[in-house]
């Protein structure tokens, strides 16, 4: 079953035994095109393949639309968690974005601590955003 659910996921980088995996779907309910506005749903999935545990603290964006406008977001944890992961343990997190264009890109990284507590970051994918043709405005 886990190896289904990770074919789900489009995108995927691994960072000292962390794997970031990023599914994205377009949501025309969610979008405005008239007023501009269109909407992304991003799930991610962390991944601990190391041997000791480790703490998500921070998380640092990189939304680039498709006008080469970069919007940078940085804040504690991820909707509001600082999820901890022993060996073996996943977690899973579903998050949004808007553009005013139809087109643009994420990516970033998580600062996390290991089980010394000391701190590294884990690289967050680079993924598309993009709007089929029927939904360009």
């Amino acid at each position: 079953m886990q190896d289904v659910l990770a074919n789900l996921f489009q995108h995927a980088a691994m960072t000292r035994g962390v794997t970031v995996r990023v599914a994205v779907n377009f949501m025309p309910d969610h979008s405005r095109i008239e007023a501009r506005r269109w909407f992304w749903v991003y799930h991610i999935r962390i991944e601990n393949h190391r041997e000791d545990t480790v703490q998500l603290h921070t998380r640092h964006w990189r939304i680039t639309d498709s006008r080469g406008i970069v919007n940078l977001v940085d804040g504690e944890g991820v909707v509001g968690e600082t999820p901890v992961l022993g060996p073996g343990q996943t977690h899973d997190y579903v998050s949004g974005c808007e553009l005013m264009t139809n087109m643009g890109s994420m990516e970033g990284h998580y600062t996390f601590t290991d089980g010394a507590g000391v701190p590294f970051e884990v690289a967050i994918p680079f993924f598309p955003l993009a709007a089929p043709a029927s939904a360009t405005g």
